[in-house]
This record gives C-alpha cells, sequence and structure tokens, in this order.
C-alpha cells in the first residue's frame, strides 16, 4: 500500500509531482492544463473522454469571471462553497490517491496556495440505452435492464426501492485496474453480521485488476473454486434485483459488467423467474412446476434412458418398447457423447456467429448434419430425439451458469451409468445430492430448505405464492423485520 503524500508548499512541486506521477507525457488521453484565475496559478488533470466537456467548460467560464484578489482569503471555502458550482466535489490531500481518482474519471483541481486538491465529478462514460436482458426475458413486464455502467445501475435500482434505508456503499477492488465497486443492501432488512461478512471477503481479494468483473470476484467469494454450481446468482433486471433487496439479499455491482450479483443464493433462487411474477398465481405455478420438470429432466432423462436401454430387464412389459430397435454403427453410449459434444461446438459456433446468419446456421446444422448422422447410421432416431429435449430442457434453465454446470452433471452420470450400470445409476445421482447438500453459500447451505429441512419454507419454493398471502422472508437470510406487513 502506497503511504500518503501530503502536498508540498511549492505549488510548481505539486503540480510536477502530479504529472510525473501519472506519467502524462507518455499517453495522449491524459491532459494537465494550466490556467490562471483571480490572479491564482491553477492546474487541471483529467482524462479526454471520461469528462463532460460543457460541464468543465462552464465551471472554467464561471472561474474567468471573478476579479485579481477575489481568492486572497479563505481561498478553499470560497472555491468549495460559491465559485466551483457543481455537485459532486470533494477535496483530498493525498497527491498519490487524487492521482489515482483522476484515472476513474473525476478532474483534480491544484490551487496556488491550497494544501489541499479539489475533485470535481464530472465523469462520463460510453454507454448503451437500458434494454431488456437476452437471457431474463419476460412477456410482460419491464424492458429496461442493467448496463456497464455503474451509476446507471445503481439509479435504476434506486428507481424501484424509494426506501431511505437502501444503501449504496462505495469501493474499488483491483491494485491496477481500481474498479469501482456497490455494496447494496436494505439497512433495514439485511443481516448486518452478513454485510460485515460479505465486506470482509472484498477486503481480501488482492489483485491487479477485475478483467472479468463479477467472474472474477465470484471465484474469489466461492470458496471452493473448482466447483461448477453457482453459489451467487446473476440478474440484469433491476426489478429482480429489488425483489432479492425486499428479501434481506445483499447485491454486488461492478463498473463495467450489466450482470448484478446477488448473495447469497441457493440452488432454489437459480430456478426462479420473472415470469413467474409476472403472470396469475395459478400459472405461475404451472410454469414453475413445468420448469422443474424440465430442469429434472435435463440431468437425469439421458442417464436414465440408457439405462433403460442397456438393461431391458429392469423394465415392465408395458414399457418394453423404450429403446432403440437399432443400434447403429456406434454403441449407444459413443452416440450420446458424440451428440453432447456436438451441440457445444453448435452452441459456441453460435455465439461466434453474426446475428443474421446464427439461425441459419441452427437450421443447418440440425436439419441437415443431424438427418444426414441418421442415414448414414452414426445415430438412431431416438437418440437424436431425446437429446433434443434435453437440449430443450436446458434451455429452460433460467439461469445459464446452473445450466452449464447441470450440463456437466449429465454427462458425468452418464459416463458412470454407462460403465456401471444400475449401482452407477444410483451411487451417482447419491453422489450428486451429498454433493450440493455439502455446499455452502456464504456459510448457509445451498440446498436450503430442502436441506436441512423447511416445510413451510420449502413450500415457498415449489408453489409460487400469491403476494398477497406471502409475508414472511427467507428465514435462512435471517432478516431484521421477518414480516413483509
Amino acid at each position: 500500500m502506497e503511504q500518503e503524500k501530503r502536498l508540498y508548499h511549492n505549488y510548481d512541486k505539486n503540480v510536477q509531482y502530479i504529472h510525473d506521477y501519472l506519467e502524462v507525457d507518455k499517453s495522449f488521453d491524459l491532459i494537465h492544463l494550466d490556467v490562471e484565475y483571480a490572479g491564482k496559478q491553477m492546474a487541471l488533470f483529467l482524462i479526454d473522454g471520461l469528462v463532460k466537456d460543457e460541464i468543465l467548460h462552464y465551471l472554467m467560464r464561471f472561474l474567468a469571471e471573478l476579479e485579481e484578489g477575489d481568492l486572497e482569503h479563505d481561498t478553499l471555502d470560497k472555491l468549495m462553497k460559491r465559485h466551483v458550482p457543481y455537485v459532486e466535489i470533494d477535496v483530498e490531500k493525498d497527491m498519490n490517491k487524487a492521482a489515482e481518482l483522476v484515472l476513474g474519471g473525476p478532474t483534480a483541481l491544484v490551487v496556488e496556495g491550497l494544501d489541499r486538491i479539489i475533485m470535481i465529478d464530472a465523469r462520463t462514460y460510453p454507454v448503451r440505452s437500458p434494454s431488456e436482458p437476452d437471457l431474463e426475458r419476460v412477456v410482460r413486464g419491464s424492458r429496461d435492464g442493467f448496463v456497464e455502467t455503474i451509476i446507471f445501475n445503481t439509479a435504476l435500482t434506486r428507481r424501484k426501492i424509494r426506501d431511505r434505508s437502501l444503501r449504496m456503499e462505495y469501493t474499488s477492488i483491483g491494485r491496477r485496474s481500481k474498479t469501482d465497486i456497490c455494496i447494496c443492501y436494505l439497512e433495514d432488512i439485511a443481516d448486518p453480521r452478513k454485510v460485515e461478512t460479505l465486506k470482509k471477503h472484498l477486503d481480501k481479494i488482492d489483485t491487479d485488476g477485475l478483467p472479468m468483473a463479477e467472474k472474477t470476484i465470484e471465484e474469489y467469494l466461492s470458496g471452493k473454486t473448482w466447483n461448477p454450481y453457482p453459489t451467487i446468482r446473476y440478474t440484469e433486471r433491476p426489478d429482480t434485483a429489488s425483489e432479492h433487496l425486499y428479501e434481506g439479499h445483499i447485491l454486488i455491482i461492478i463498473d463495467g459488467s450489466p450482470s448484478t450479483m446477488i448473495t447469497p443464493a441457493t440452488f432454489w433462487h437459480h430456478l426462479q423467474h420473472a415470469e413467474e411474477y409476472r403472470q396469475k398465481p395459478f400459472i405461475g405455478v404451472y410454469l414453475r412446476m413445468v420448469r422443474f420438470f424440465a430442469i429434472f429432466a435435463s440431468i437425469f432423462l439421458l442417464p436414465l434412458y440408457y439405462l433403460l436401454s442397456s438393461e431391458m430387464g429392469l423394465l415392465p412389459e408395458e414399457l418394453s418398447f423404450i429403446g432403440p430397435s437399432e443400434v447403429g454403427l456406434f454403441p449407444l453410449i459413443v452416440q450420446f457423447l458424440l451428440a453432447e459434444i456436438g451441440i457445444d461446438v453448435l452452441r459456441m459456433a453460435a455465439i461466434h456467429t453474426p446475428s443474421a446468419l446464427a439461425t441459419a446456421l441452427g437450421l443447418v446444422s440440425a436439419i441437415i448434419i443431424g438427418q444426414i448422422a441418421v442415414e448414414v447410421g452414426w445415430f438412431t432416431n431416438e437418440v437424436v430425439l431425446y437429446l433434443a429435449a434435453v437440449v430443450m430442457a436446458t434451455f429452460a434453465t433460467p439461469s445459464y451458469e446452473l445450466s452449464l454446470a447441470n450440463r456437466v452433471t449429465r454427462i458425468i452420470l452418464l459416463i458412470i451409468t454407462a460403465l456401471f450400470g444400475l449401482k452407477g445409476f444410483v451411487i451417482g445421482t447419491t453422489c450428486y445430492i451429498l454433493y450440493l447438500t455439502n455446499l455452502k453459500t456464504f456459510y448457509l447451505g445451498y440446498f436450503w430448505p430442502f436441506i436441512p429441512f423447511d416445510a413451510k419454507a420449502f413450500l415457498h419454493v415449489i408453489i409460487r405464492q400469491p403476494v398477497p398471502y406471502d409475508h414472511q422472508r427467507p428465514s435462512f437470510l435471517s432478516p431484521q423485520d421477518p414480516d413483509r406487513n
């Protein structure tokens, strides 16, 4: 950690120190501007492109109207309270810290005779309009979504929650990147111990920067770096983020990312979707049941089909039609593994394909390649059918991270079933459940309320409750105000 560098009594030495610290001459977008107002020398340090030009021009014009001698006495107070008319203005006594702040966008104003540097936060960032997130679309509801600029995201959240207990606490992470981070929570609801625990975890992060923003932070917070299952939920919807704040969750908003982190988040939080709450309760329950069934099928359908196909004695006479009539050129397990890899290749190809061609790519791959593979005997029709059903079920998972983890689990369970048969399927399924049971999300059970079992809370997980009757906040969050009424 750098030592604090107080200002010299010599104005020229102060300006030269900041100039050298920022290495202004080596970067074209670093600007050092020497000016003189009211008979006093001043220097502005700023980043071209991160400052609102019209605001800075207005302030400079305002200062240019000062007469010589207007700043002779109480210079700092006069500038702060009268002659620099701007909302976001502060002072800094450490030259190193002031220079670091300049790299984030604020403008530093060094004034002759002052032992403080005036920081003018007139920054602006390139930003796209808040559009609906692709991964969290709804039929009815708001169409705004978070963007890559932290101040826009905090404003979108504040717009949804006009509560005086809403806290937006600023910090930065990364020795070099100095990435802006906002910890957001409702002070009257969130458990203060969880808030402090999260802050301590964030303070311990020691890295050069956050090139992948929220994903880098997740790897520091999750503890088990090789765990495929997400212990933090992401959302790009302000309404979803706000609802979790009302429950007692804590948000982490990161500059440069449109995804807001929701902590803590259990397995069941990743199965919820805003569409369930945009429809009538009965319809919401139906949609949730369908989604749960689809996610269950995305994990167990292929291993179970393979088991029943390879061990026909497990099937009753009425279900003897299950299983391929012709195996094909490759064993069934090889067909499934090739198809799984092919689906992932297609998914990655679609990501790197221009949007106008992605649909055509999918049609060509699914129809032409799939049909030819069946005709030449590489795959059987049933393999294609069941794989298509599993792929649809995978895409029905609201959390993209959870769907990827479930896909890996399905492949592992399929291989174990192929190697060890019924025993492999049973042992693999048991190990899978035990693994999720032992996972923690901020020291809380990942499988709560299923394990440890809470009947009332689990009923709320399975059945989407009507809002007028949903009075209680989740107990595992230990909210200070457990009753919504």
